[in-house]
């Protein structure tokens, strides 16, 4: 019986669109959950005037509200036959339109009225359709910020195009703002502008397509690349491995060499020792026989061996040496130590062929597209894989590369401490032996390791009244005292110059004056495969001074110049 008087429409709260729970119903006939009228009515307490969310009947006072008993026995035994409430895709989600008329939990609009600014559900739009003067009414589909379909000075919905301003103006717009302008109505508008939408929809798919066959292309050329590094690290194994066992046979040759040399020398010296004890022993024997000779009280005796065994004794055949006490294979150690220069020296050489090799292998090329007004790129480049700069001290300092002075390169007026790793200006001349690397007029030092094919990081410590910090080639002039000696007066070497308050980076005779607070230590960090080169202060944070931007082709070797008095010193960073 229950199902025939009551469908599940009339059993939906109007508040909250759900099954009806404690169900009350109010004078006008209208039913809600108790909850959901009470909160409607505490709203509007303040008036003392209250009304039925539905027919909008008022009551004064407030009433009271009765459970309805009747209705609550309906629901739950609609309940038990298979009620339930409306799809929960109907509830609007984040990027739903919300009915504006639903309180509570909102349902998803599915239509707004343009005549009422506003936006309805599927239950709280019906009047619009039932009602007589709601049907004139103009419905469309659920569209957001309609009060921006309103005209901010007029109030009235936006309806007409205004071709001269370019602006969407209301029909009050026309009669005085937009008076003889070339207006049309937003649809005629929207009509013209549909096409050149279709147009640029065409062209974007077929710029998605282009973008598509580039993006096959670069799967397949970076699936071959990573099949040409693989092949590539393979065979370049094997190709350091036949290396090191090459030196490692040298390295056995050489010991076994200074082995064979000392044992046939031991056995030379060993040799002739045994040789010397033989002799040592029997004249030690023949002075006994002389001395118990001398001895005896027999004159007959005496006479008698005296002949035999006073005759001079045989030189021998033993040659006369001349013993080297000094013995030491400090020759070889040098040879040695030269072939292992030689060879870093090369190896470093190559390693630049090789870096400048890999690094001209990209996945693609920058080229120039047709230009439209939309669309333009006129770049052409050749992209490799680089890492980024480090962006504090700790990322700085995961490349740390630890230096030594080459005392070979350093100018008489430098004075060389703490293991190599300081260098001072002083007047008293420095006793050094000569060398073709020594710096004749230039107060300046190189280090001895060369940097290449790499990141590499250090800390530099300077006092005094000036430094000069920099990198060069190996190849810088070392005779003369014209400027082309010193660190950023030639194409050879680039160099931060420290004085005060103020810096200067020197490269090529070309100079950049920098205005910066006084840093006593000054960061350097070398990118050798992307070309960069950069100095900065060292304090709680890094302050970039200069970086150098230019295609390096050879090591490069840190070198200082110490002003007058000036001490520079390179920081132990591990």
């Amino acid at each position: 019986m229950a199902s025939n008087m009551w469908s599940e429409e009339h059993l939906i709260c109007p508040v909250c669109l759900d099954i009806l729970k404690d169900p009350v119903t109010t004078a006008c006939g209208h039913s809600y959950c108790m909850r959901c009228i009470k909160n409607c009515w505490d709203q509007t307490d303040h008036t003392g005037i209250y009304s039925c969310p539905q027919c909008r009947k008022t009551f004064t006072p407030r009433p009271d509200l009765g459970r309805n008993t009747i209705l609550a026995e309906v629901v739950e035994k609609l309940k038990k036959t298979g009620l339930s409430p409306p799809p929960a895709q109907s509830y609007a989600g984040p990027e739903d339109v919300p009915c504006d008329f639903c309180t509570g939990r909102k349902f998803k609009a599915v239509k707004s009225c343009l005549t009422c600014l506003a936006s309805y559900c599927e239950t709280h739009v019906k009047p619009h359709s039932e009602v007589t003067p709601l049907k004139r009414h103009k419905l469309v589909n659920a569209i957001g910020d309609l009060e921006q379909k309103l005209c901010a000075k007029h109030q009235k919905v936006l309806d007409i195009f205004c071709r001269t301003d370019q602006t969407c103006v209301c029909a009050l717009c026309i009669v005085k703002e937009h008076k003889s302008h070339d207006t049309v109505s937003a649809q005629t508008q929207r009509s013209v502008k549909q096409k050149q939408l279709r147009a640029t929809q065409t062209e974007i798919q077929q710029r998605i397509q282009e973008r598509l066959k580039e993006v096959e292309e670069l799967k397949q050329a970076v699936a071959s690349l990573k099949r040409s590094a693989c092949i590539e690290i393979k065979e370049s194994e094997k190709i350091f491995t036949e290396l090191i066992r090459s030196i490692e046979k040298i390295h056995t040759e050489v010991i076994e060499l200074i082995g064979a040399n000392e044992k046939a020398a031991v056995n030379q010296a060993e040799g002739r020792m045994k040789k010397l004890e033989q002799e040592i022993a029997e004249l030690r024997r023949r002075n006994a026989e002389l001395k118990q000779l001398s001895e005896t009280q027999d004159h007959i005796h005496f006479l008698q061996n005296f002949q035999s065994l006073c005759a001079p004794p045989e030189a021998g055949d033993l040659p006369s040496i001349t013993v080297n006490t000094d013995i030491s294979f400090g020759a070889v150690r040098k040879a040695v130590s030269e072939l292992k220069d030689h060879i870093e020296d090369f190896c470093k050489g190559e390693l630049v062929k090789i870096t400048t090799t890999v690094n001209e292998t990209a996945v693609y090329t920058l080229g120039s597209r047709r230009s439209d007004r939309r669309f333009k790129v006129n770049e052409v480049a050749v992209y490799s894989l680089q890492a980024p700069e480090p962006r504090n001290r700790a990322e700085f300092l995961k490349y740390s590369y630890q230096l030594t002075l080459d005392p070979n390169t350093a100018n008489i007026n430098l004075c060389l401490s703490e293991g190599n790793r300081k260098v001072t200006y002083t007047r008293d001349i420095q006793i050094y032996p000569h060398h073709p690397d020594r710096f004749e007029s230039y107060s300046q030092v190189l280090c001895r390791e060369g940097l290449s094919g790499t990141h590499c990081y250090m800390e530099i410590e300077w006092s005094g009244g000036w430094a000069d910090i920099g990198v060069t080639y190996k190849g810088i002039s070392r005779k003369g005292g014209d400027r082309s000696c010193g660190l950023g007066y030639n194409d050879k070497s680039w160099s931060l110059f420290c004085s005060g308050y103020s810096y200067t980076a020197r490269h090529n005779n070309n100079e950049t004056e920098i205005t910066a607070p006084r840093s006593p230590r000054i960061g350097v960090y070398l990118d050798f495969n992307a070309g960069t080169l950069s100095f900065s202060g060292v304090s709680d944070t890094m302050t970039l001074l200069h970086r150098f931007q230019t295609t390096f082709t050879e090591p490069l070797y840190p070198g200082f110049r110490p002003g007058y008095d000036s001490t520079v010193t390179i920081c132990q960073l591990n």
